[in-house]
């Protein structure tokens, strides 16, 4: 398989020499561009825009053909995984993803099965194709999923922003039981970006979005170990390129050496903690990937820059930086401050390198 012309995201994720900093956002293809909201507005609502493979490519290159990203992402969703397994997954207008048979019953639970991604979730495998041929090689195309874990919240809650207070009933009371979901969560996700990069994906990510709701050592037992399982049964290569993985836990800066050593190739880093100690205290493990905070985007271009700066300098020289924000970018962004962020890193992370 041809590697990207531009293919400074993947050394710098494999901490190869690169000569600057290359950016990507979480959530770079969303409500803050007027032209994805128009393509909503055509597939008739969010998940009709997921699951048709036209759509989600249209989405997907958005971003790309504004600014001068060093990647691009599949546009998807984490919840494609519970809702291939039967969960009911339904977006309620102004509350966020919900599923309609939320896991309750320990029934339910034990009969919870793998989807096998070639047909229940074959459209996602025809975007990430779809994605890959649109992109010509340009830039690499980052596959992702959700972790175990925060998969399971929202498939016991029902919902997202909770108080988790059912799952971690669950967690204390019947621990048996969340560790079943969340060994089938964990097969299923290692299937699914395994599928994902069979279909072209050049790099996978893991969002453990909700990990840092847990305590300490509730996290190393329902969080960490499943993600460490994961990658244990990740493709390393595919067609004769190394594939790297990234995983991040946001609020996970507490366990960083513990994420550090998980296997991964690079830990993201949410805006709570400052990159250059998180470098100090993993040393030359891991690559890095963060961490502006996302708020910093609704300041003028030269105080983004100065923030930019900031981080830059705090990572200090060498290899093994992928600059992107502490979390996904807001939908009221304006674009032309996303655009001063990627000339930013662009123009001042030449001198680090």
């Amino acid at each position: 398989m041809t590697k990207p012309k531009n293919d400074t995201l993947l050394r710098a994720l494999l901490r190869q020499p690169v000569e600057y900093t290359p950016v990507w956002l979480m959530r770079q293809a969303g409500r803050y561009l007027s032209e994805y909201n128009e393509t909503r507005a055509r597939a008739g609502n969010f998940l009709a825009l997921c699951k048709n493979p036209n759509f989600a490519t249209e989405v997907t290159m958005q971003p790309l053909a504004r600014f001068p990203l060093d990647a691009a992402i599949l546009f998807s969703d984490i919840l494609t995984i519970p809702d291939a397994m039967g969960l009911g997954l339904y977006f309620a207008e102004g509350e966020g993803p919900m599923f309609e048979r939320p896991l309750r019953e320990e029934l339910e639970i034990r009969s919870l099965a793998v989807p096998d991604p070639d047909t229940h979730l074959r459209y996602v495998m025809d975007a990430v194709s779809q994605i890959r041929r649109t992109l010509d090689n340009q830039v690499p195309l980052i596959g992702f999923s959700g972790s175990p874990f925060t998969l399971a919240c929202y498939m016991v809650e029902g919902r997202g922003g909770t108080d988790f207070r059912i799952i971690k009933t669950m967690l204390y009371q019947r621990p048996e039981l969340l560790h079943h979901i969340l060994e089938i969560n964990a097969q299923a996700v290692t299937t699914y970006l395994n599928a994902q990069i069979e279909a072209g994906a050049q790099a996978v990510m893991i969002f453990d979005t909700w990990g840092g709701a847990l305590s300490h050592a509730a996290y190393q037992e329902f969080s960490l170990h499943y993600i460490k399982q994961i990658v244990a049964g990740l493709k390393r290569e595919q067609d004769g390129a190394r594939i790297p993985s990234v995983v991040f836990t946001k609020g996970g800066g507490l366990w960083l050496e513990s994420i550090a050593n998980s296997g991964y190739d690079a830990v993201g880093l949410d805006w709570t903690i400052d990159i250059g100690e998180a470098r100090r205290r993993v040393g030359d493990k891991v690559a890095l990937q963060g961490n502006l905070d996302p708020s910093i985007l609704f300041a003028e271009p030269t105080i983004i820059a100065a923030e930019v700066e900031k981080i830059l300098v705090s990572f200090g020289h060498g290899n093994g930086h992928v600059f992107n924000l502490g979390h996904g970018i807001s939908q009221f962004t304006p674009p032309e401050n996303a655009a001063a962020l990627v000339e930013a890193v662009h123009t001042l992370s030449r001198k680090f390198h």
